[in-house]
Parts: C-alpha cells; structure tokens; sequence
C-alpha cells in the first residue's frame, strides 16, 4: 500500500506524509528492484519529511555507493557518525568504500569494529569472509564462513563459500570431513550431499560420490545439479546408459542446452550407437550453432564412417567460429587430403604451423602434399625448418634425399639418404612411396644394397 501510495503521489505532484517505517521500505524496495532514480527520489523525501534519521542517511550512502561516489559516501558517513558513533552500519559502508578502493585489509578492521557493536553478527561475519576471499585467504575466509553456518545451518550461501575455499586450496579430503560432519547435523540437506559428492568426484572416489548425488536427488527430485552431477560420474564408472537416463531427467527439468545434448551423444559413442550420437550432436549444434565442439565431434563421426564431404563440411563450421585452433586445422588438412583437395590440404598445414602445432606429422603432411604437387623448392624449405625442431629424424633424412635429387643437387641427396640409413634403414621404403623414379635411380639402389650389406 505505501508503495502504491508513494507511485501515486509521484504521478499526481500531490504530497502525502509517510512514516519514516514506511520511506525505509519503500527505498529499500526500489533498490532491490535496481529503480535506483527513484529511490534517490524516495529519500529527498523522506528526509524533507525526516531530516534526522539516520536510517534514510545510511540508504543515501548507499546509492552514492551504487553510483561509485565514494567521495560523497565518505563526507556522508563521517556527518553520520558524529550523530551515530556506535552504529554498526557505518562502519559496515566505510568498509564497503575501502573494499572498493581495493583496501581489503582496512575493510576488515572496519568490519571487525562492526561485529562489535551488532547482535547480528552472521551477516558481518559473511562480509569478513568475502574480504578475505579479496585477499586470497582462503584459512581466515573458511572460518568467518563457518561461523555464519554455526549459527545458521541452511546458509548455504556460507557453505558454497566454504567449498569454495578448500577447492581453491585443494583441501578436498578436508572438505570431505568437513561435510560429513555437517550432515551429521543437517542429514536432509540436498546441497550438502550434492558438494560431498562434487569432492569425493575431484578425489576419483566415484562409487562415494554417485551414493552422494544419489542422497541429493532423493531430498529434492528437482536438483537438476545433482543429476548432472550424477551423470557424470556414472560416464566415469563406464554406466553409459544411466548416465544418458540421467541427462534425459535434467531435459525433464528444464530448457534443453547444448552441453547436455553433447554428454548424451560422447555416451551414445562409447556405446558404438554412432547414429544416435550423431542425433544428440545435431541437436547440440541446433541449440548452440556457435559451439564448436559440436560441429567437431559431427566431424570426428564422419571422417570415421569415410564421409568425407559431410566431414568437411562440418569442419568448416567449426574453423568459422574459432580459427586460431590448430586441431581443426589439422582435422581440415587431413579431410581434404581424404577429398585429394590438395591445395585446401597445404593450406590446413600451414596455418596449423603458423598456430603453433610443430608436431612432425603436421610438417611431414606439409611436405608430402607439395612434393606431390611439384612445389619441390617449397617442401625442401618446409623440411628443413622442421629439422630446427627435429634431430635425427629417418622421415625427414629420407624426405629430402629425395628432393635434394630431383633438385639435382646429387651430393647433398646421398649424404641425407645415408644420414637416414644410419637412424633407420627399414624405412627407406618411404623413397620409395614418395620417390618411386629417385628410388629406382642405380646410383642409389646401388647405395641402398651396399649399405644393407653392412649391416647384416
């Protein structure tokens, strides 16, 4: 009724009399509803109608908080102060000010000033414990935090915190403790169940972990969290079907996204049902065109069931939306290779080289496709950057024996091919794949033949 009261006179330009109860419910609302223009007009009001109430004085602050007045904030709450010295909530904004200011050490002192003069201690001791998360100290947070739940055991807000801590600390057989104690007391407390199992998960404890999420999802049949959860740890104990039964409850619950939809087809796919894994990824990428990983994994399928032009196209919605990944351009390369697309095949090598990906089959890919191509001068440059990188490599050694040769620079060829031999005779076949016209050549049969001799 005040609210509507307050809207009212707004509109009318008429002044109604409101009690200072009813000015600190309706700011209070318009702040919580972010209507922060008019809720700057509801205390001008008020304090036309109250100048001396502290209460509306401490809500000002807070709004030239919201705006980032810290400067204002600060001149007010000193005016406050002097009016209000044993006020806890001025010392709780003179911390948020310090906080901002990035003084997280100064927030605490202040904070500890208010926990002295406040009866609620539980929110004060939440704030300490942000600050300390601030300050990367995660012990002193842990405890403000595991205060607020001594007194509350549904925070669960304090409990995220507390978790939070000991996975930034890696505490997890900690937390494990931790959380059983706390179920002791709060034994029906879904959010619990589902973090002691989210840490017996991270300690690959799986069978734990799945009774955990197990408990959570009986408490509350709607934790859509816990059954991911659960989900996932059944994929991890090879329950492919169950896992998917789970994903299938979370589709249940609520929107469809595209993650779900994937964990669905990746269990599809170690179960060898590709067609139904190719069904969920084709409604992950329906749900979410721009995530990658689903066009990928379409990729992966096809190239494996040898349809390469779906592959290729599939990899082509990929590169469009991240193409500064290496791996899709080496997926690119070798699907056009596949299609005999030699020159899109060059380019999927070189831009791979270029991302970083020196591995010696994305240059020996390189190589092999320009050396067919007749691009010779181009692959010997390509092999020999990749000798930078690689000693004593048979594939490159026997690679450019070959192009030395047909480059008719005879003297390097036979030194390369007889640095090749001596890494690894056997595969002195590849001159033949690659060379066939340098390998029959009787200089080097000839070479070939005494260097097997000597070492039989």
């Amino acid at each position: 009724m005040s609210l509507l009261k307050f809207e009212s006179m707004l509109k009318t330009n008429s002044v109604f009399f409101f009690d200072l109860v009813e000015f600190e419910e309706i700011v209070v609302h318009y702040l919580d509803v972010g209507k922060i223009s008019l809720a700057k007009k509801a205390i001008k009001l008020g304090l036309e109608q109250h100048p001396a109430s502290v209460d509306l004085k401490l809500l000002r602050v807070e709004i030239h908080l919201c705006d980032n007045e810290l400067d204002a904030a600060s001149k007010l709450l000193k005016k406050i102060e002097l009016l209000a010295p044993n006020n806890e909530e001025v010392f709780i904004q003179k911390s948020t000010i310090q906080s901002k200011k990035g003084l997280h050490k100064d927030a605490i002192l202040l904070l500890n000033k208010a926990l002295a003069l406040t009866e609620d201690k539980v929110d004060v001791w939440s704030l300490i414990g942000m600050e300390y998360l601030y300050l990367d100290d995660f012990d002193n947070a842990r405890l403000n935090f595991a205060k607020c739940i001594d007194v509350d055991y549904e925070d669960y807000s304090a409990l995220y915190n507390i978790m939070y801590c000991f996975d930034m600390e890696k505490q997890h057989e900690a937390a494990v403790k931790y959380l059983n104690s706390y179920l002791e007391i709060n034994p029906y407390c879904e959010v619990a169940w589902h973090q002691l199992g989210r840490q017996y998960f991270i300690l690959e404890n799986y069978k734990q972990a799945l009774i955990s999420f197990d408990y959570a999802v009986l408490i509350d049949e709607f934790f859509i969290g816990a059954y991911l959860e659960k989900a996932k740890t059944l994929e991890e104990l090879e329950n492919y079907q169950e896992a998917i039964d789970n994903y299938l409850i979370t589709l249940e619950l609520d929107d469809p996204t595209a993650f779900v939809y994937i964990r669905i087809g990746e269990c599809y796919e170690k179960l060898l049902k590709i067609e139904k894994a190719i069904s969920y990824y084709k409604k992950a990428v329906h749900e979410d065109p721009l995530l990658d990983k689903g066009w990928v994994l379409l990729t992966s399928l096809y190239y494996e069931k040898g349809n390469f032009q779906k592959a290729a196209y599939y990899i082509s919605k990929a590169l469009k939306i991240e193409d500064d990944n290496a791996l899709y351009w080496r997926h690119y390369a070798q699907i056009n290779l596949k299609l005999s697309f030699f020159e899109e095949a060059v380019t999927g090598f070189r831009n791979c080289l270029k991302l970083g990906d020196k591995s010696p089959e994305i240059y020996l890919g390189l190589v092999d496709v320009l050396s067919f191509l007749g691009e010779f001068n181009d692959a010997l440059k390509v092999v020999l950057n990749a000798q930078k990188n690689y000693k004593d490599f048979a594939e490159f050694e026997y690679r450019l024996a070959g192009l030395f040769f047909i480059l008719d620079k005879e003297k390097y060829a036979f030194n390369h091919l007889i640095n090749g031999m001596k890494i690894d005779y056997e595969y002195s076949s590849v001159l033949k794949e690659l060379f066939p016209l340098v390998y029959e050549n009787e200089k080097i049969q000839k070479l070939l033949k005494d260097f097997k001799k000597s070492i039989e």
